[in-house]
Formats: structure tokens, C-alpha cells, sequence
């Protein structure tokens, strides 16, 4: 049945044009999020009898949203997959490659929300089993991804800024690839503490990276710095899909939210983040551009690593967004203001494909 729609689709020029498949991915998941998202906000409530656990040793303001339900991230992924089914070129392995990654994070996220719905306990699973799931499906995925690639570039780090400086780490890539996808997957899930905080930036990232896949899978590639990538522009599809699917799921997590995106999303989508910049081999870009993500983890791991020699706390409260709460901030003024900063970022990100 998607293969038929898929070809309908793709049958006209004008239908099958990328810019036409790009609008409609970023579009369809919106509508149906806006059209059964109250919907499905209700289901989630019916089955979560307490919603979220929220930390008793976070920001006392919160304790307020106990009760919100979460796996929001189940709205997310399944508008957005069912966008790509639809319009992107099914017969591309990057774009299969994109939807495994989104299953199988989402589904070790589920686990984990499932858990903690249940138990009511923020613990849910360990650490260690979650780290296998994620590492194994990366290696997967970079493993995949580097096969296809072309062998010019399947093991190739590049660095923004500097187009002539490219390393080849040969099979040293590997390991440093599924790092990528791990570290992002973790570092979104970390920055999903705050109304909107996480949604907003994911926005700014896959917009950033649709219009880099766009270029680099495009002829437009030989007009900027940027390694030519072959089937990448249909990452661009993915990626607006996303986008379309986070937008849809703001309009519901908007302060004071109705529902959160939970562990099913955050890791899922962050994965994704990383598994895009691995096949466009921008990988060191989306430190930049994610750079707020890099900032959540970076906090986070300081403040463990201090408390334990020290006894002593770096930041009020980690990750650092809750640092800025403890300061007096409001929710809301984090919020916007990271996401400004998120967009300064990109704009940066930008840059770099114009200089040599």
C-alpha cells in the first residue's frame, strides 16, 4: 500500500520534485498531530495513572507538573516515520537506515517511560542494558551507512571552517561514529528537562541539517564547501518530517505542558540528530549546531565527576538548564532563551559551508 501511494506520488515531475516531498513531509505530521494530538494526550492519561515521577531533589516549581503524562515522543516518531513511509524514496537505504534508528531508540525509550509510568520511579532501566541497546544499533547503523558511502569518504573526519583539512581515521571512524549517535542520543534526553526546551531545539537542528542534506545530495553541492553525498537529499526528507512532527508535538508541550516527550522521543530523535550527521559526514558540525546539547551532557558529567573528588557542586542543580532555574530564572525565559542561543548556532553552522 506505500509502495503504491509512494509511486502515485512520485509519478509526476512536479509531485515528485524534492522541494514538493520536502513541504509535505514537514506538513502532514502537523496536521495530524494538531487533529488527534488532544486525542492521544487523553489515552496517554488514561493508562498513566500518576504520569511523569518527577525528581523530588529538582527545581520545587516542578513538583507542580506531577501527574503530566509522557511518551509524547510515541506522537512524534509516529507522524514523522509515517511521513517518511510516504514521501521519502523507500528504495534508499539512508532512509531505512533513519527509520531503525528511530524504532529501535524509541523502543528502548518506551521501555524506559514504561517503567517509570508504572513503577512510579524515576530509575527505570539500567544503565548498562540501555548503553548495549544503543551502542549495538549504532554499530549497526554506521556500519550500513559506511557501506554505502563512497570509499573516498567512508571513513573521512571533516572539520567545519577548515574544507581542506579532512582526516581519514580508517577503522578508527567506526567506534568514533557510534560515539556520535550514543552522546547525542543522551545529550537530547538530558536537555528534555524543561517545557518546550527540547522540541524547540530539535527544530533548529533538523531544520539545519535538511537544508545541508539538501545541498550535499544535490548539484548544488559544487557551489559550497561541502563533500557531495550520493541519496542524501532524501535525508532531507527525513528531516523535515521531523521537524513536522516536533512542531506538532510543541503546540501540546508549550508551557504549561500537557504532555512530555519522555525517554521514547528524546532518545530517538537524538540518535537520529547523530545518525544524520554521520551520513552526511558532518559530524564535528552538529557539535556546533547541537551545541546546547553538547552544553546539557557536558554539565552534567562535570558536576558527577566533581561531586565525587570533592564533595562539592560546580552548578546549583544539573543539567545546567536547572542551574539557571536555581538562579532565578523562569522556565520560560530559559526556554526561549536557549533556543535563541540554538539558533545563533546554526546561523554559525551555516557559515561554514560558505567558507573554504
Amino acid at each position: 500500500m506505500l509502495t503504491y501511494l509512494h509511486s502515485l506520488l512520485s509519478a509526476s515531475t512536479e509531485l515528485g520534485a524534492l522541494h514538493f516531498r520536502t513541504f509535505c513531509a514537514f506538513i502532514l505530521p502537523i496536521v495530524i498531530s494538531l487533529i488527534f494530538g488532544n486525542k492521544f494526550i487523553e489515552l496517554l492519561r488514561h493508562h498513566q495513572a500518576h504520569g511523569q515521577p518527577i525528581r523530588e531533589d529538582g527545581p520545587q516549581t516542578h513538583l507542580a507538573k506531577k501527574g503530566t503524562p509522557t511518551m509524547g515522543g510515541l506522537l512524534i516518531l509516529g507522524t514523522s516515520i509515517l511521513s517518511v513511509l510516504l514521501f521519502a524514496d523507500l528504495f534508499n537505504p539512508l532512509v531505512w537506515i533513519c527509520v531503525l534508528v528511530l524504532l529501535v531508540y524509541g523502543f528502548v525509550g518506551f521501555v524506559d517511560d514504561y517503567v517509570k509510568v508504572t513503577k512510579e520511579t524515576s530509575n527505570a532501566m539500567s544503565a548498562k542494558m540501555k548503553l548495549f541497546l544503543q551502542f549495538s544499533t549504532a554499530l549497526v547503523a554506521v556500519g550500513v551507512t559506511s557501506y554505502f558511502a563512497a570509499e573516498e569518504n567512508r571513513y573521512v573526519l571533516s572539520f567545519p571552517y577548515f574544507k581542506s583539512l579532512a582526516i581519514n581515521l580508517s577503522y578508527f571512524y567506526i567506534p568514533l561514529a557510534m560515539v556520535v549517535i550514543v552522546g547525542a542520543s543522551n545529550a537530547v534526553n538530558l536537555s528534555d528537562g524543561l517545557d518546550g526546551l527540547a522540541g524547540g531545539l530539535l527544530v533548529v537542528a533538523f531544520s539545519f541539517f535538511m537544508i545541508v542534506a539538501a545541498i550535499c545530495g544535490g548539484n548544488l553541492a559544487q557551489y559550497f564547501y561541502i563533500t557531495p553525498i550520493a541519496g542524501a537529499k532524501e535525508i532531507a526528507i527525513v528531516c523535515a518530517a521531523v521537524v513536522g512532527g516536533c512542531v506538532g508535538f510543541l503546540w501540546f508541550n508549550a508551557p504549561p505542558a500537557k504532555v512530555f516527550m519522555g525517554d521514547t522521543g528524546s532518545l530517538a530523535l537524538g540518535a537520529l540528530l547523530g545518525t544524520i550527521s554521520v551520513i552526511l559526514k558532518q559530524e564535528i558540525l552538529l557539535a556546533i549546531v547541537g551545541g546546547i546539547f553538547v552544553l546539557e551532557a557536558l554539565s552534567v558529567m562535570i558536576q558527577v565527576f566533581w561531586y565525587k573528588r570533592t564533595g562539592k557542586r560546580v552548578f546549583l542543580m544539573a543539567p545546567i538548564h536547572h542551574h539557571f532555574e536555581q538562579l532565578g530564572w523562569k522556565e520560560t525565559t530559559v526556554v526561549l532563551r536557549f533556543w535563541i542561543v540554538g539558533f545563533i548556532l546554526a546561523i554559525f553552522g551555516l557559515l561554514a559551508l560558505l567558507v573554504k
